[in-house]
C-alpha cells in the first residue's frame, strides 16, 4: 500500500511516495542512495544497520518506512559538519577501531546516542549500550577504547 510521507534526513526535509511496508534501510539505500547503513542479517541481530531516529538507535531493517513518517533520521553520513569529523569518528580512526569496517556505521551512531545521554559513561556501560552490535573482525577492544576516547574527546571539546 502506498503513501506518501515525509520526515528529515540528515537535516533536509525528504518526501516520499512509496510502499508503507518497505524498510527505512531499503529506502535510505535505493532511495536516497545513502549506502553507510549497512545490510548485515537483516534481521535486526547484528545491528549494522542501525541509524538514529530522534537521536535513539532503531535498527533500520526492521523499521517499516511509515515508522519515520514525520520524524529525524540521522545516518552516519549526516553525522560530520563542516567538513569535519564528528568527535566519535575521529576517536575511531584514532584507536584503529576498524577492520573491514562494515559494523562501524552502527556502532557509531550506537556510541553518538550514548554520549548524547551519558557523556562519561562508565566501561560497564559502554559495553551494555554496544551490546548486540556485532563485530564479525572481533575488534571489541579497539572499539571499547574508541568510545572511551570519543567520551573524552567530546568533554574536551565542551
Amino acid at each position: 500500500m502506498n503513501a506518501s510521507l515525509q520526515f528529515t534526513i540528515n537535516g533536509k526535509v525528504q518526501r516520499i511516495e512509496t510502499d508503507s511496508r518497505r524498510t527505512l534501510l531499503e529506502v535510505l539505500r535505493e532511495d536516497f542512495d545513502l549506502t553507510g547503513t549497512k545490510f548485515g542479517c537483516g534481521e535486526g541481530q547484528c545491528r549494522a544497520c542501525t541509524v538514529l531516529v530522534d537521536g535513539k538507535p532503531v535498527r533500520s531493517c526492521q523499521t517499516d518506512i511509515s515508522e519515520v513518517d514525520g520524524r529525524k533520521v540521522q545516518t552516519i553520513e549526516g553525522l560530520a559538519a563542516e567538513g569535519g569529523l564528528h568527535p566519535v569518528q575521529a576517536a575511531f580512526i584514532q584507536e584503529g577501531a576498524m577492520q573491514c569496517g562494515y559494523c562501524v556505521p552502527g556502532m557509531i551512531l550506537t556510541t553518538v546516542a550514548l554520549l548524547e545521554r551519558n557523556p562519561a559513561p562508565t566501561k560497564a556501560q559502554i559495553v551494555e549500550a554496544l551490546n548486540g552490535n556485532l563485530c564479525r573482525c572481533c575488534g571489541y577492544v579497539n572499539i571499547l577504547k574508541a568510545v572511551q576516547r570519543a567520551a573524552q574527546l567530546t568533554q574536551e571539546a565542551k
